[in-house]
C-alpha cells in the first residue's frame, strides 16, 4: 500500500501540473479537494480519468467519489480494492 501511495502522489502532481508540490507535500490524511493543494472539481475529474486510464478502476458516482477523494489515504485503499491490474 506504500508504493501506492508514492506512485499516486506522483500521478496527482503530474496530472494537475501542482507547481512548487513534492510528494512529500501530500500526507495520507490530508483532505484532497478544497485542502492545501487547491483540489476543486475539475481537478476531481482529472483525476477521475486518470484513476480509470491508469488502473482500470472506475469512478462513475458523485457519492462514490467525494469519499474516495477525501484523503489520499482512502483514494489509495479505492484503488487497490477496485483495480484489475495484477500485482507486477
Amino acid at each position: 500500500m506504500k508504493a501506492l501511495l508514492e506512485e499516486l502522489k506522483v500521478k496527482i502532481i503530474e496530472t494537475l501540473n501542482l507547481e512548487d508540490v513534492t510528494p512529500d507535500d501530500i500526507k495520507e490524511d490530508q483532505p484532497l479537494v478544497g485542502g492545501e493543494l487547491g483540489i476543486d472539481s475539475i481537478d476531481v475529474l482529472e483525476l477521475v480519468m486518470m484513476i480509470d486510464k491508469d488502473y482500470s478502476v472506475r469512478i462513475d458516482n458523485k457519492d462514490v467519489g467525494a469519499k474516495v477523494f477525501s484523503t489520499l489515504k482512502t483514494l489509495a485503499g479505492y484503488v487497490s480494492e477496485n483495480s484489475r491490474q495484477t500485482a507486477s
